[in-house]
């Protein structure tokens, strides 16, 4: 039987009991995802190998060659068939922290440190050496081979592990809620966005706050083969590292995603310049405070020279402006943004300004609210391109079209085919889109708030004055011959 990723998502969320209870999921995924992860590799290494033997089985040298030239390196302590035949040991926790420490060791270019930020014999998380072993072999036992394969000829398709992995990371980002929501775009707003920048073959695609990666893995998907190239920063650890597994079990394994914080040292540079991209995809934090004003002033990478600083307490177009900056003579960018960023004044207000002179912005799509995780605003996703051709800005109010859900609200596949179409052809829609002129634009002092644009006001139906009044006296009638009658009641009973 072929492994699903519903078999995947069933015994990874049974595998989640060992930890419920006793720790935050935002913490035990860690747990979860590495060691997904590892089994993955392992089954992948063993099922490799004994194929390589077989085809070799009559030349020694050709064995040995193949051997040596296989994608990622495990000896025998670092695989996860090892590790569940020592799950009753009393150091089963640092013998898992000695198998990941050799795996990143024996393939330092792509699993480098990529293990660094869990602890698999914490006491602090896990507990004593008793209760720690416990977790720890059940852990184990959930990912044991009569429970699931992983090697590639038992999957049911070549994305399964990939999609299984996606649906987990939102799961976990569901459950943490605003922290979760700030490594996890949600999978239509990511299809949607990738879509409305339209990656294609040969193209660079750059996602400057890349998060679990979620973004770049949709906007690749788009190309429909693996002629392209991508590149990602992220700051925090540990998302960092959710976000290399991701590319890997995607069959990406040449993604360029690199640690740090974007807009104080971005790591994706040539000859010290900024490195620049044919598409570019983010979901910044929205309104990021203290995201490093105080260094733009001198900025070596002159991205705020030419618009304003933006306020110390938004990071909103900090981010808008390294992206601008990183971008192709020829590119395209998307972003999701929260609505503040359209009509706020002051430094805003002169960027704005500044990005539209310069016919950098093509559309403003308004989103529902309470799509993203942690926050039930709603946001917008603004397209920027360079040398458009032509001088207008398309306003989409989509903010009224999704699907209600119990925690979050959907885009539906409709609702996202609406958008772009709308987007693609460019189209004015009565009460969902309209194509403002700059002139329109200037007019509105340069406020890109979409009702401005996008009229979806409801009028009332005339109200027809004689036929209310004949209804309201009929009404009256009514009342008194009613009235009457209950007199009549009340005096039969003696009550009146």
């Amino acid at each position: 039987m072929k492994t699903t990723k519903e078999k995947i998502n069933s015994v990874v969320w049974n595998a989640c009991d060992s930890f419920r209870g006793s720790m935050d999921s935002s913490k035990y995924k860690d747990y979860i995802l590495s060691l997904l992860f590892v089994k993955y590799l392992s089954d992948s290494y063993k099922e490799e190998e004994t194929n390589i033997r077989k085809e070799c089985k009559d030349n020694p040298t050709m064995l040995e060659r193949k051997l040596q030239r296989r994608k990622f390196k495990l000896r025998k302590e670092s695989t996860f068939d090892y590790l569940l035949s020592q799950k009753d040991e009393k150091n089963i926790g640092e013998m898992i922290n000695t198998a990941f420490q050799y795996i990143q060791e024996d393939n330092e270019t792509k699993l480098g440190n990529i293990f660094e930020h869990v602890d698999f014999n914490d006491p602090n998380l896990l507990g004593d050496n008793k209760e720690r072993n416990k977790t720890l072999s059940n852990l184990l036992n959930n990912f044991s081979n009569d429970k699931i394969d992983l090697s590639p000829s038992k999957l049911e398709n070549q994305d399964v592990i990939g999609d299984a992995y996606e649906f987990l990371i939102s799961e976990f980002a569901s459950d943490a809620g605003k922290k979760g929501g700030e490594f996890f775009t949600p999978s239509e707003v990511s299809s949607l966005l990738a879509k409305l920048v339209q990656a294609r073959e040969s193209n660079t695609i750059y996602d400057p706050t890349c998060g679990s990666g979620s973004l770049l893995i949709k906007a690749s998907k788009e190309i429909g083969n693996k002629n392209f190239t991508i590149f990602g920063q992220e700051k925090n650890s540990q998302t960092h590292s959710i976000c290399r597994m991701n590319m890997l079990l995607h069959g990406i394994e040449d993604a360029k995603i690199r640690r740090g914080d974007t807009l104080i040292n971005p790591q994706h540079l040539q000859e010290n310049k900024l490195q620049t991209f044919d598409v570019i995809v983010a979901n910044p934090p929205f309104s990021l405070k203290e995201w490093g004003a105080e260094h733009a002033e001198n900025d070596t990478y002159e991205r705020f020279k030419d618009y304003a600083i933006p306020p110390k307490t938004k990071g909103d177009y900090a981010f808008v402006l390294h992206m601008l900056a990183s971008l192709a003579p020829n590119g395209r960018m998307g972003v999701v943004l929260p609505h503040g960023v359209l009509f706020r004044g002051s430094s805003e207000e002169k960027i704005r300004k500044k990005i539209l002179e310069n016919n950098l912005l093509d559309a403003v799509i308004g989103l529902p609210e309470n799509l993203f995780y942690g926050t039930s605003i709603p946001a917008c996703i603004l397209i920027f391109k360079k040398n458009r051709e032509c001088k207008d800005v398309l306003f989409i109010d989509a903010s009224k079209e999704f699907k209600k859900g119990k925690n979050q609200n959907k885009l539906t596949e409709e609702n996202i085919a609406k958008i772009l179409t709308t987007y693609q052809e460019r189209k004015e829609v009565e009460k969902y889109s309209h194509i403002a002129t700059m002139k329109e634009i200037i007019e509105n002092d340069y406020n890109l708030n979409i009702p401005r644009y996008v009229h979806t006001f409801q009028e009332e139906e005339e109200v027809d004055i004689p036929a209310t009044l004949e209804k309201l006296a009929k009404l009256d009638k009514e009342i008194e011959q009613t009235q009457k009658k209950m007199d009549n009641y009340l005096k039969e009973l003696g009550l009146a």
